[in-house]
Parts: C-alpha cells; structure tokens; sequence
C-alpha cells in the first residue's frame, strides 16, 4: 500500500482497514504492515480514534465499533446498509436533468449517487462533497464546481459559512441532500450547526428538493434540524423502512420512493 503521510489519511485507512477484516478488528502489526508506517505510528493514530469514538482498543490491536456515538467518520458510513446504498444511488439518477445543475452533499449515500452518475452526463455539479468531486472530476462532459469553506476530516466536506453564504447566490435545478435521522415530527436532522446550515442553503436553492436515505436513519432525530418534511419534494429509502413512518413522511407532503 502506498505510504500515507498525513494523520487523517492513515486514519481514514486504518478504518477501512478494520471495516474489511474479520470482527472488524486487526492487531497493531497488521495495521502496521498495510499501511506501511511504524507501529508507533499506528497507536498514536489508534488512540486519536479511540477519543473520537471510532474503535476500541484491544490486547495489541483494535477492533472498530458497529455503533459509534453522534457522528461516524466517512469510512465507517461508507460499508452501511452498503446494498441498499446502491439501489437508492441508482433510483436517484432518475432524478436528474439531462443538462442542468445539481447540487450535492456531503455524505457517504450521496458519494454513492455520484458514483452512479453516467459517464455521459453534461450535468454541472456543485458540492462540498469533496470525495465525489474528485471522482466526478474525470468525466469528460461534467462540469463540477466545488464549494468554499472549511474542510471537515470526518465528512471530507467544505462545510461553513463561506459554504452558506456561497449556495444562499445559487439557484439549481435539483439539491441531494444527506441527513442523519429523520422523522414527521422533527424533520431532517444533522449532528453539527454548520452542516445544517449548509444543508439548508443547497435545499433553498433548489427548484426541487431530494432526500434519500437508508432505514436505519428513519425514525432517529440527531442534534440540529435543518428542515420539515413538508419541505422536501422527494424521499428515496429502502425496502426495511417501517410502513407506518413511510406513511408518516408521505403524509407530510413528499413523495416517498422506496427501492
């Protein structure tokens, strides 16, 4: 593996790492030998995401969490409901114009629908998901336009309020927008102000307002809302998704797809 220089890149490398591994868990050694660092290196960097409550260390290693408490690094969001992902990614494309300009969150389920777009596409894109823009940076005909602001190593997203202010001059055809939980009562919801805020600049911009999200999110409220349900124009989640909180969000005035 190519040696990675800066913390947050080995970091992101060492969870995706523990995510392929049996019991998601690898020793310091293992950890070590793939990335091609000392191990030294590697107990600094596992003990930074002990703190941010990623993994637990173990006897010599350590084992990553299937549940981790607020906000869940990149990586690990990544490996989630991965099949389901896939399928939402793809009913999402539907959604998009042939020439217009979408605007694009952060997120692993919205670097999946980036994933998804056709390598034809004469799309403009404009996100602060930095991960999609460099994928989508190679397609001969996308013209993709990346959003100021401060880069948050746990989402890989530019995300405050020069972000804000730069999408509040915008007007697009259509906003994907990622959440953390979501339910009728509280809305979409997110674990930190400034995505919020973001989030809430690329829905207003938008002639149309799309949410997907997995099943595991419906239901939950996380820490900051940025919008009501009323406000969405569309819903795409999965076949797990309760009947009753399916009919709860259509209720409210969305279109609810489920894939």
């Amino acid at each position: 593996m190519m040696l990675t220089r800066y913390p947050p890149e080995r970091q992101r490398a060492i969870t995706d790492f523990l995510l392929a591994e049996e019991d998601r868990r690898a020793t310091v050694t293992e950890i070590s030998e793939h990335l091609e660092v000392t191990t030294e290196t590697v107990r600094r960097d596992l003990d930074t995401l002990e703190r941010r409550g990623l993994l637990r260390r173990i006897r010599g290693g350590a084992q990553l969490l299937d549940a981790v408490p607020f906000e869940v690094a990149l990586a690990a969001r990544h490996a989630e409901q991965l099949e389901d992902k896939r399928r939402i990614a793809a009913r999402l494309i539907d959604e998009l114009p042939q020439d217009g300009v979408l605007v694009l969150d952060s997120g692993s389920l919205t670097l999946f629908t980036a994933q998804a777009i056709p390598r034809q596409s004469a799309l403009t894109v404009v996100t602060n998901n930095l991960p999609a823009a460099r994928h989508l940076a190679d397609y001969p005909n996308v013209g993709v336009i990346t959003l100021p602001g401060m880069v948050r190593g746990l989402t890989s997203a530019a995300v405050d309020a020069w972000t804000s202010r730069r999408l509040q001059s915008l007007t697009v055809d259509i906003a994907i927008v990622g959440v953390n939980g979501m339910t009728a009562a509280q809305g979409v919801t997110t674990t930190n102000p400034e995505e919020a805020s973001a989030k809430r600049a690329m829905l207003l911009s938008a002639r149309r307002r799309v949410v997907p999200v997995i099943s595991g999110k419906l239901g939950r409220n996380s820490f900051c809302s940025f919008a009501a349900v009323s406000e969405l124009d569309l819903i795409v989640t999965d076949t797990a998704a309760p009947d009753p909180i399916i009919a709860e969000l259509a209720a409210a005035g969305p279109e609810v797809v489920v894939v």
